[in-house]
């Protein structure tokens, strides 16, 4: 327990150090917390058959896959009910993609391949040509090729094994991109900035960065959006506008948090977390339950039986509690430096902290996931 303890205490304290030193001087570039608006991927889904299987497919109960199946021989001039279909070799799936911003006719993209029936395994499998839908109902990818999952399902003598999930695939460009989506992004002669975490802060220091290189271009609309002119000499060239733009350096600003989750203990500080003077008392409670059988004999020709009974005892140890006064701080690194002076393990943590923002001393958000 002691070395789960001190492993946590250094994996806790590079973190509040790293994020101690970072808060007088990180700096990002407007590209990595913001992006263009308009900039955005498109889902597309579909549903097709997956073709080739080693007897692992759909069972003749999966009625989507025999009608399916039947439906596709018709295009073939082959004309079977769905009734008389047992074929375990195929199965029914979804077939799902993002779409993303600015591709062209004819690129290709990665396409993941869901089984919807009882099949065991898509291994070796083989799909079919599937349109992809978006949500107006328009075909933007047609997909097809072969499956990989990435793993295996045997199965025999009563037994099986299986890795990863069998029943999931992947096509690496298995999908051909047949239209693209129009994207505007200049609209009037402004384009908008998102941000990734609207901040009131950080809003103000990205338009004061634009108007020290661009000149008075910028404002901002509100902590999550920033709209911006397009400077005469960029016109025509806005790939060059938003890449100057994009390279941009900030120091962005982020309010005082600690995430803190109780399943694994991980507590997790920001750079601005800060506490008021208060004391804390730490200290254990151990409740130890021992159960012992204790055997009876009896005297030697008494005709008596022997007794077995069961005898408990419980032992309760009570810690001294340490009482120790947290200064005022608003250095991370001192907050962890002091729960750590009183031996609090990663739980007793958690539960300091917790007191500490109920009692008024801990200024920063507390969630708890």
């Amino acid at each position: 327990m002691r070395k789960v303890v001190v492993g946590f205490t250094i994996v806790l304290y590079m973190l509040a150090v790293t994020a101690t030193a970072m808060a007088g001087s990180s700096i990002t570039r407007i590209k990595d917390v913001a992006k263009v608006q308009g900039m955005r991927s498109n889902q597309l889904v579909g549903y097709g058959l997956v073709m080739g299987l080693n007897g692992t497919g759909d069972s003749d109960k999966t009625l989507q896959t025999m009608q399916s199946l039947s439906s596709l021989l018709k295009t073939f001039g082959v004309t079977v009910s769905a009734a008389q279909m047992k074929a375990k070799n195929v199965a029914a799936v979804m077939v799902t993609a993002q779409l993303p911003p600015f591709v062209k006719p004819g690129d290709a993209i990665d396409i993941t391949v869901s089984s919807m029936g009882d099949a065991k395994s898509l291994q070796g499998g083989m799909l079919l040509q599937t349109p992809l839908r978006a949500a107006n109902g328009q075909i933007y990818a047609v997909g097809q090729g072969a499956v990989s999952i990435g793993g295996f399902s045997a199965s025999g003598g009563g037994s099986s094994q299986s890795k990863n999930f069998p029943n999931v695939g992947l096509t690496v460009n298995g999908a051909i991109v047949e239209r693209d989506v129009p994207i505007q992004l200049v609209n009037n002669g402004t384009i908008l900035l998102a941000l990734s975490q609207p901040d009131f802060t950080t809003a103000k220091r990205i338009t004061q960065a634009i108007d020290s290189r661009f000149g008075s271009i910028s404002i901002a609309r509100d902590p999550g959006t920033i709209s911006i002119t397009v400077p005469a000499q960029y016109e025509g060239n806005l790939v060059g506008f938003v890449a100057d733009l994009e390279e941009l350096y900030i120091n962005p600003d982020n309010i005082a948090k600690i995430i803190i989750n109780e399943r694994t203990g991980t507590i997790v500080m920001g750079a601005h977390v800060s506490i008021d003077e208060v004391a804390v008392a730490h200290g254990g409670l151990s409740i130890r339950i021992n159960k012992a059988q204790d055997v009876s004999q009896p005297e030697p020709l008494s005709g008596g039986s022997t007794v077995v009974s069961n005898n408990t005892t419980v032992d309760v140890k009570e810690d001294k509690a340490n009482v120790m006064v947290l200064p005022a701080t608003t250095n991370v690194g001192d907050v962890v430096n002091a729960l750590n002076a009183i031996g609090a393990t990663p739980r007793d943590i958690i539960s300091i902290l917790q007191a500490m923002k109920a009692a008024g001393a801990l200024h920063a958000d507390l969630q708890i996931i």
